[in-house]
């Protein structure tokens, strides 16, 4: 859904052996993959359901261009040390140390290596019509993950995590969503995978008793009466950093 706003400014061209940490079911080692051809991906993640998930997605590419590594990305300690590029995407978000992270990556580039990031701003997020329910759900959402050791508005300090990594020629750059009833069909189309990614964490929200099951549905009208309103807003930001291993 986010593709066409995130690889515009990500550019692997020339670099052969690229680290992409917290790599999940491999959704964006896909995309790599596809726009990168003679790439080689190292992909590190740390949940095993993740890895199995991964190798079933990306079962059709071989062994030489991808590899998944079952690791702690907060303490990389990879055989291969000798990356030219490296590639994080939602991921410092979850992560309770993030210097850590990105402290590993540089020590596993080589000179000249380039990395890439891609984090939230959940602070971002503006809406209009008003909608409580959207409201109650959104701050369980941010609550929780601040509660486990996140951020969710890691994306605003990924300058100052590179620079103090040891990081050079730093650029970070906004992006995200600007739509309303302009773009009906955009519009209909984000808030239904908004939906979708704010219903995945349904479950723990309520194991963790930050909400119940009427709070789910009423977060879910909310979005549906979104998009249909006549002078309907949703409006998000992300972060976009990269940067070189002097």
């Amino acid at each position: 859904m986010l593709a066409s706003l995130i690889y515009p400014w990500v550019d692997f061209a020339g670099r052969n052996k690229v680290l992409e940490v917290g790599s999940g079911v491999g959704a964006q080692t896909k995309v790599l993959l596809e726009l990168y051809p003679e790439m080689h991906l190292t992909c590190v993640e740390l949940e095993a359901s993740q890895i199995e998930k991964a190798r079933i997605n990306l079962q059709n590419y071989a062994s030489s261009r991808v590899q998944i590594i079952q690791q702690d990305a907060q303490n990389l300690d990879l055989e291969e040390k000798k990356y030219d590029g490296a590639f994080i995407c939602w991921v410092l978000e979850h992560v309770s140390q993030p210097q850590l992270v990105i402290d590993s990556v540089f020590n596993h580039l080589l000179p000249g290596g380039i990395v890439y990031i891609t984090e939230v701003f959940n602070s971002s997020f503006h809406y209009f019509p008003q909608c409580d329910g959207l409201a109650a759900y959104y701050n369980a959402f941010n609550e929780l993950q601040k509660e486990n050791g996140g951020n969710p508005d890691i994306g605003l300090q990924l300058g100052n995590l590179l620079k103090k990594s040891g990081f050079e020629n730093i650029e970070l750059k906004p992006g995200g969503l600007h739509l309303d009833q302009s773009q009906p069909a955009r519009l209909k189309q984000m808030v239904e995978y908004w939906k979708k990614l704010m219903k995945s964490a349904a479950e723990e929200l309520i194991l963790w008793g930050k909400i119940d099951q009427a709070t789910v549905k009423a977060m879910e009208t909310d979005l549906d009466q979104l998009a249909q309103h006549p002078e309907a807003v949703f409006f998000y930001q992300f972060i976009q950093a990269k940067a070189f291993k002097p």
